[in-house]
């Protein structure tokens, strides 16, 4: 007896993905695992630590190297950048972590950065008119 071909959408050698259950407590709370397409992780990987790269350098010069005296203002900027390379390493830290291919996780992390890439644009615009002299504070 010859055995019919088998169809491509016949998932019966396919393993079934079914979700995990968590029951803190009497709840059943059900986590389903998307993991992420291949590359989006070594993309954001890549642009946090370029970002960071720039954010270390530019505070190198803005605190060390800029002429004139330290304002408000320029305190303020400087407190921002910091800010910002302090969520940059957040994220950086989270998207290293093997659990961040999880779509969820990946989410979250990105988060991170784009809180980080508003303080990095807010400290970076605030030291540009500290140093043009908008700020005379």
């Amino acid at each position: 007896m010859i055995d019919p071909p088998k169809r491509q959408d016949d998932d019966s050698d396919r393993e079934i993905e079914r979700p995990e259950t968590i029951e803190p407590g009497s709840q059943a709370i059900k986590a389903r695992r998307v993991p992420l397409p291949g590359g989006y992780r070594q993309g954001v990987i890549s642009a946090i630590t370029v970002l960071l790269g720039f954010s270390l350098l530019f505070l190198r010069y803005w605190n060390f190297e800029a002429e004139g005296g330290w304002t408000i203002a320029s305190i303020l900027a400087t407190l921002l950048l910091a800010l910002a390379i302090v969520l940059q390493l957040v994220a950086l830290w989270r998207s290293l972590l093997p659990r961040d291919d999880d779509e969820p996780v990946y989410q979250v992390t990105l988060r991170w950065f784009l809180a980080s890439i508003i303080a990095l644009l807010v400290g970076v615009l605030l030291a540009g008119l500290t140093a043009s002299h908008v700020f005379n504070l």
